[in-house]
């Protein structure tokens, strides 16, 4: 009792949520498989000592979250320098290996039960502890789902889907138990294919988001746009664009963002204010954040014209979002423009053909340019 006091004082930051939750999974899921084990052999099921030993493992899954949570939190080192907070996206990856593996070691006890089907020996006692298992993970998977949203653990997030997948897969062992109690007929080796779906299916939608994180997923939205509001609001950029968030763990990003300058500001002007929003970004929101400008004029009359003539032309392309980075240099006879696209644009190369042929005609004096990008979180 007393740990479980230490425990819950803890729940209030990020990993000591982790921990109570993870420890909480552990002990219920322990009491539970030792239930259906010995309800498996009294009864000689088959889908029920799979559901135990599904049950067992879900508590090793938890220990996993919690020692992957703690080595997450090891300090940075000339190796790795942005730390080992994606040590949780493979506990993740280990976890969901590990659901499916055990799905399908199931599925194949539930056929070999099919072709060669053994006799059951069910007791409504023990359909009535089975449905009390069943509610009791329903509860904690609910609770797990829940906790690993409002802390941003995908681990969690994992485990408490699985836990809802095997109250799924004990309303179907209840089901299949009452068709033979009463009806005579012994499907437990389906009912143990339908179970041995569910928990494959839960472990491949796990892997495949823990597979998406490793890869590099699309990043915070939310968090981006709280950045952009920030960045935008400081007085001297006047427009910010090509956000890039690297996750190295839930919750430590770097980043990088390109602002918009008015070209004649003094640099010193210029880096008195962005060190400042760089500063601030890393103590209000735990980002190291790199900034890239672009000088811009907004104030001359054919500056104003060339953004009128492009909006006008994004208005009449259905995959152009906007542009950003407009600057035309006299000197030069250039002009640099940046066009953001969706990702249903299949064919960019088009896109520059027509863009290019519209500013050449209005401006036949300017080289063009161009550079054209997808929205990177």
């Amino acid at each position: 009792m007393d740990i479980l006091y230490k425990l819950l004082k803890q729940d209030k930051n990020r990993d000591g949520a982790v921990v109570v939750t993870s420890f909480l999974g552990i002990i219920v899921n322990l009491i539970i498989a030792a239930a259906k084990v010995v309800i498996g052999l009294l009864a000689n099921s088959v889908a029920i000592l799979s559901e135990g030993a599904n049950n067992a493992s879900d508590a090793l899954t938890s220990i996993m979250t919690i020692v992957g949570t703690k080595l997450a939190k090891k300090h940075p080192d000339k190796k790795h320098p942005f730390g080992y907070g994606r040590i949780e996206y493979l506990t993740s990856l280990v976890i969901s290996v590990l659901i499916v593996v055990t799905g399908f070691e199931f599925l194949k006890n539930s056929v070999s039960n099919i072709i060669k089907p053994v006799e059951l020996e069910v007791s409504y006692l023990s359909l009535i502890i089975i449905a009390v298992s069943a509610i009791a993970k329903l509860l904690l998977g609910t609770y797990t789902i829940n906790t690993g949203k409002r802390v941003d653990s995908n681990s969690l997030i994992a485990v408490g889907t699985e836990c809802r997948s095997d109250s799924i897969a004990s309303a179907v062992t209840i089901i299949s138990s009452l068709v033979f109690l009463l009806l005579g007929k012994n499907i437990d080796g389906f009912a143990g294919v339908f179970t041995s779906v569910l928990i494959i299916k839960a472990g491949l939608e796990v892997l495949g988001d823990t597979v998406n994180d490793l890869l590099g997923k699309a990043g915070n939205e939310e968090l981006a746009l709280q950045l952009y509001k920030e960045i935008r609001a400081c007085p001297i950029v006047i427009n910010a664009a090509d956000m890039m968030l690297h996750n190295y763990g839930p919750d430590k990003y770097s980043g990088s963002v390109n602002v918009e300058i008015d070209k004649d500001k003094s640099i010193d002007e210029v880096y008195k204010l962005i060190h400042k929003l760089q500063l601030d970004i890393m103590h209000k929101y735990a980002v190291t954040m790199v900034f890239g400008m672009y000088a811009v004029d907004y104030k001359s009359s054919d500056s104003v014209q060339m953004r009128t003539d492009i909006a006008s032309f994004i208005r009449q392309y259905e995959h152009v979002l906007s542009y950003h980075a407009l600057y035309h240099s006299e000197t030069e006879n250039k002009i640099y423009v940046d066009l953001t696209v969706d990702y249903d644009l299949k064919d960019w190369e088009q896109l520059r053909v027509d863009f290019t042929a519209y500013m050449n005609e209005l401006y036949p004096q300017y080289g063009l340019e161009l550079v054209i990008e997808t929205d990177f979180v």
